[in-house]
């Protein structure tokens, strides 16, 4: 078994890996940090979680984590991991960690986006992106491992095998994402409280979210050039679940079968992907609580490829996919902790 500890778990993201680990069959959870909750035990704050783990949420003790746990996982909000992942890893922990401080491998990029200096960047160059589907070959034994957003890994899924099979034109890609409320996280703000988003549905943050450059360094990765992408995130009124529209213009036509047939062949034996028959798109509800991603494809007659891509944003757009790559890098079965049936209803 190996022995985890979870940093921030009280936040969404932080109580869906506290799920996910205590059910883990090669995973022991021995010790979740919060110091707004210290003292308070799991179940008092998560009822939901009683019967499934004992243990009292602790301040952030780094000594205490490296004498307790082998792997840490980081639930912290983006610029915090920047005073915490150089310690852990000093002390020779694997850590996994779910914010964006490591993932960009441009450091004035981080810094423009971001408005904070990047003080260890070296460990960004080490870092591995964690996006399985994207490129999983460093992920076996890595020490630090960077997982991807909810936006990026549904918009990077949706577009990942166009642009590796070089059909698409040059010039900038539209992505067109919506997520559920949580994605903004446990903290409730005047955006994001119940009355704001309720019966409601808005653009925000159009062509200054900082996930952009996440999604264009993926996306140039997969393409092998620069590519650009328009990100015009919403905020729609539901709890979970993230859905991603990208919009690829075609250097050739080709029809809605055979790309179908491209997407199937890209993904074949992925075993957290689906991709649907032609005309068919993916509904949020389809993926709700678990760590798939449905993907539909269509071809537009004005020259476009529209690939929409549907994830869970707090499991595969953040806990599971962590589990996903802590399991790969660990050398255990990478969907360990993470094949089950996810609710219907």
């Amino acid at each position: 078994m190996v022995d985890v500890a979870i940093v921030g778990a009280p936040g969404y993201a932080g109580v869906e890996l506290t799920r996910l680990v205590s059910a883990h069959p090669e995973m022991r959870l021995v010790l979740v940090t919060s110091d707004s909750e210290a003292g308070k035990a799991v179940a008092d704050v998560y009822p939901a979680l009683t019967g499934y783990t004992d243990l009292h949420y602790e301040p952030l003790d780094i000594a205490r984590i490296e004498s307790s746990a082998e792997l840490v996982f980081l639930a912290v909000p983006h610029t915090a991991s920047l005073a915490i992942t150089p310690r852990l890893r000093k002390a020779g922990l694997r850590v996994v960690d779910a914010s964006a401080d490591y993932r960009l491998k441009d450091k004035d990029a981080y810094e423009t986006w971001y408005g904070v200096e990047h003080t260890s960047f070296e460990l960004a160059i080490e870092a591995v992106y964690g996006l399985p589907e994207l490129d999983r070959s460093a992920l076996p034994g890595a020490m630090l491992i960077a997982c991807p957003g909810c936006y990026p890994t549904a918009s990077l899924l949706a577009a990942i095998p166009a642009l590796e099979a070089g059909i698409v034109a040059p010039g900038p890609i539209v992505v067109d994402a919506k997520s559920g409320v949580s994605g903004a996280g446990r903290t409730p703000g005047p955006a994001t409280h119940h009355p704001a988003v309720n019966e409601s549905f808005a653009a925000y943050k159009v062509s200054t979210h900082r996930h952009t450059p996440e999604i264009e360094q993926g996306m140039s990765l997969a393409a092998g050039r620069e590519v650009k992408v328009a990100f015009a995130p919403h905020l729609v009124p539901m709890t979970r679940g993230l859905e991603s529209t990208v919009y690829l213009p075609l250097a050739r036509m080709l029809d809605p079968a055979g790309a179908v047939a491209l997407y199937r062949e890209r993904y074949a034996g992925e075993p957290f992907i689906s991709v649907h028959e032609p005309g068919r798109m993916p509904a949020t509800s389809e993926v709700r609580g678990g760590n798939r991603a449905h993907i539909g494809v269509a071809v537009d007659p004005a020259g476009l490829l529209v690939v929409s891509c549907v994830i869970d944003n707090l499991i595969k757009g953040t806990s599971g996919q962590a589990v996903q790559c802590a399991n790969i890098a660990l050398g255990l079965d990478e969907t360990a902790g993470l094949s089950y049936p996810p609710p219907v209803i």
